[in-house]
């Protein structure tokens, strides 16, 4: 456990980082401008809490799209990818998460995603639109995979890999 808590805020020869990113040299847990210390436990129950809580959000946009609410689904369904992505804050910080968000590796990916939540959102409130909406959460979801795929070594180039074989 101290290794994967070592390797998520970067920490080398005792050198830890804020929940802000902040360098925090010989401090057990995360300082916050002075509002807030997070001990490991603690960002970890925030992490599982706000996955939980995007993943609940996620099912009930499914839910209104079985109804044919598709408006519903879109806001729900986006909502749910954005506490998802959120909850990775706890883990890293919000500048560490951030910096890592647009690394060349991921930057297409993060753009991507983050274009179509607006657009999600856009087709579902303001142009009313929920197939367009279903089509942009479709969009949502791949970006999210793909953006996620980042994080694991070669994970990437596995499914690239498998889907040029499927298709050939």
């Amino acid at each position: 456990m101290e290794t994967l808590r070592k390797v998520l805020n970067h920490e080398e020869d005792g050198e830890g980082y804020s929940i802000i990113g902040e360098n925090v040299s010989g401090q057990g847990s995360y300082y916050c401008g002075g509002m807030c210390t997070l001990s490991w436990k603690e960002r970890l129950i925030g992490f599982a809490v706000c996955v939980a809580v995007g993943i609940a959000c996620s099912i009930l946009g499914v839910v209104f799209c079985f109804f044919g609410n598709y408006t519903g689904f879109a806001i729900w369904y986006t909502l749910g990818s954005c506490t998802s992505l959120a909850s990775t804050l706890f883990l890293r910080g919000p500048l560490a998460q951030l910096k890592s968000m647009f690394k060349g590796t991921r930057i297409i990916a993060t753009c991507v995603l983050i274009v179509s939540l607006i657009l999600t959102l856009m087709a579902a409130l303001w142009w009313k639109n929920g197939m367009l909406a279903l089509i942009f959460c479709l969009i949502q979801f791949c970006a999210f995979a793909w953006y996620s795929l980042s994080f694991i070594p070669f994970a990437r180039d596995a499914v690239k890999k498998t889907c040029a074989t499927c298709l050939a």
